[in-house]
């Protein structure tokens, strides 16, 4: 009997061998010593599925990339490479296309030289095409199957996204659906051609299917085919894994039919892509799957010369954590564990390829000594490098020596590069300045506030001017706004303060998710304990304000409310859609654990609808923010009106 478990893991390692090599330009030693290692144990069937990170309209960078891919794939003489939905173009598209139609017709000059480099291996590549018919929207999301040094078919996409951070349908025309231009020949099987959406269509898996019409079903039915392929290129968030694990699972099983997903890598904006290419059997189980955040050149067999699959899932096994919540949590849960580890990858690949594509370097940022400052240091100097890191304590009269010293400790430990700037000085100049403008203004307007958070703001601005400053005189270095979703929601952030900056890393993370994200950090990382104990134990406060009632800087929670509270409140609007009243009739994890009277909860409760309503126009000046959870704090992502009073608030 063939050992599957060894063949396997065989077959893993001359791929990641392969890989290396790839990766490897200096060697041509490299590339002979792969092709003669890996080449006999591939069959005429064997897939690339080509997990690679595109730069968006930049067709020339994203030719290069794949014309290197599909030499290897002839080398090898696989039988296919598959790359993801869009490659050629980049994904999303945005409003690109609709701007610069040029580039439209660049990225079909180079799908017309890629073609020329081809030989028996097929290639599956996304690309945008022009929509020559009379009727629809001016261009087609598709995919081209190139071989032979030409274009050998064309598949539209029909099933067109226009939910989340998707809005196809804005851009791309729905194309009529023909199961017979679907197949193509891949060795002996014949493999069935589906485009990112068009797999999430299936009626018996979804309660709530969002199309009536299953590319899957249709080609399946007519055609018969011995595989699926989709090209996508599908973002990550929380449960993404889980629902497509299980959809994808579910579908091969239910028609016998394996099925090979190419997923897009890396970030655009506020939009990561995971990767984690991947292949299932005509079980539904994961016969191999690729690396999550990285690129890599994977194969696949969908003909296994191994009929015994016994040992398969021990094998590939699914990431760390995920087999405890592969069904959707239906309550709030502060058992955020199994998804630490994919919320690290998403912020740390979409700070490095946010900077690397826009041509930044180097960050700057103000450290307080405060969970959010410092868990936003460490992701940034694990994605950029430390030396590429600078960060600024900028104490103000109300900083503790405690918070102080917490920075530097932080920035030590980390290696970093930091400064002490304080900014009392620039408070006091500031302050007297406006006190002179707002006596002058008082004598033509009435009704001035008796009390204020023009202190409070003058502070953080003042450290936002610093970190602009620096950002301005050395060159390719951005600032890093470091407020939390959490305080987002509330609108506990300064505008061109604390708020102010080029990107927003942690901007989709709640407060109780950052506290555990902290602790697993310190766990995790190759240098441990990065972070000081001290941060993790004190109660957060933004020390911008004395407490009148204790003398002492404001604390958070007294100014807004238990975070284990407000960040249920946000998972109840998040993935449950409840609604002010909904939410007085359920009982909250905080209820459960402490004695909160009715009043309360309905003073809480009160306080956040009123503070989000106010907190939208912000959200929608906030920097780029990688979506992480269900919904980021963007202006792409978060659709409702500035200017509406919902009464159900």
């Amino acid at each position: 009997m063939i050992d599957v478990t060894k063949l396997i893991k065989q077959e893993l390692a001359d791929g990641e061998f392969c890989h290396n090599a790839l990766q490897d330009t200096t060697s041509e030693l490299s590339k002979e010593e792969a092709i003669l290692k890996i080449k006999p144990l591939l069959s005429p069937e064997s897939i690339v599925l080509a997990q690679v990170d595109p730069i968006v309209g930049d067709i020339e960078y994203n030719f290069n990339k794949a014309k290197k891919y599909i030499e290897w794939a002839n080398a090898l003489k696989v039988g296919a490479i598959a790359f993801p939905e869009l490659f050629l173009f980049g994904y999303p598209v945005f409003d690109i296309i609709a701007r610069y139609p040029k580039l439209v017709e660049k990225n079909i000059e180079y799908l017309e030289k890629l073609a020329k480099c081809t030989g028996k291996t097929k290639v599956l590549i996304g690309f945008c095409e022009f929509n020559r018919f009379y009727m629809g929207k001016r261009y087609f999301n598709s995919v081209a199957v190139l071989s032979n040094k030409k274009i050998e078919t064309i598949i539209r996409k029909t099933l067109l996204p226009v939910y989340s951070e998707f809005n196809d349908a804005r851009y791309f025309q729905s194309a009529e659906f023909d199961s017979k231009e679907r197949i193509i020949e891949i060795g002996k099987n014949r493999v069935g051609i589906v485009i990112c959406e068009e797999n999430w269509a299936d009626k018996d898996f979804f309660d709530h299917p969002v199309y009536s019409f299953d590319p899957v079903d249709k080609i399946i039915e007519e055609q018969k085919p011995d595989l699926i392929i989709n090209c996508s290129s599908s973002p990550t968030r929380a449960k993404k894994e889980q629902l497509l694990h299980n959809m994808l699972s579910f579908v091969s099983k239910k028609y016998s039919t394996p099925i090979a997903y190419v997923n897009q890598v890396g970030a655009v904006d506020n939009i990561t892509f995971q990767g984690a290419s991947r292949l299932y059997d005509a079980n539904g189980e994961i016969s191999a799957r690729a690396k999550s955040f990285e690129e890599q050149f994977f194969i696949v067999e969908p003909n296994p010369k191994a009929k015994n699959y016994a040992d398969i899932n021990r094998v590939f096994a699914l990431p760390n954590g995920l087999e405890k919540t592969l069904n959707s949590q239906k309550a709030f849960s502060l058992d955020y564990e199994p998804d630490l580890e994919r919320a690290y990858l998403t912020i740390t690949t979409s700070i490095r390829d946010y900077f690397h594509k826009n041509g930044f370097k180097r960050a700057v940022l103000g450290v307080s000594g405060g969970l959010d400052s410092s868990v936003t240091c460490v992701l940034l100097a694990d994605a950029l490098g430390k030396e590429n890191v600078f960060a600024v304590s900028m104490p103000s009269k109300i900083t503790s020596e405690a918070s102080k010293s917490d920075a530097k400790e932080l920035c030590t430990r980390l290696g970093v590069n930091y400064a002490e700037i304080p900014i009392l000085d620039m408070f006091k100049t500031n302050k007297e300045a406006l006190d002179t403008v707002f006596k002058e203004v008082e004598t033509r307007w009435e009704d001035r506030f008796q009390a204020s958070l023009t202190q409070d703001n003058i502070q953080a601005r003042s450290r936002a001017m610093i970190l602009w400053g620096i950002s301005n005189e050395f060159p390719k270095t951005l600032p890093i706004a470091t407020s939390d979703k959490s305080e987002l929601y509330m609108g506990y952030a300064t505008i061109n303060g604390d708020m102010s900056g080029g990107f927003a890393p942690i901007a989709d993370v709640t407060k109780t998710k950052l506290f555990a994200l902290a602790r697993w950090l310190n766990k995790n990382r190759l240098e441990r304990n990065a972070i000081p104990e001290a941060i993790l134990t004190k109660p957060p406060g933004a020390e911008l304000a004395i407490d009148p009632n204790t003398g002492k800087p404001l604390l958070a929670e007294d100014a807004l409310m238990p975070y284990e509270f407000l960040d249920e409140v946000i998972w109840r609007l998040e993935n449950l859609h409840q609604c002010k009243d909904e939410m007085l009739l359920e009982t909250f994890l905080y209820e459960e654990k402490h004695n909160l009277p009715k009043a309360t909860k309905i003073a809480w409760l009160d306080k956040f609808f009123r503070r989000m309503q106010t907190a939208l126009f912000k959200w929608s000046i906030m920097p780029p923010a990688p979506i992480v959870d269900a919904r980021s704090i963007n202006k792409t992502e978060y659709n409702q009106p500035i200017t509406s009073k919902l009464k159900l608030y």
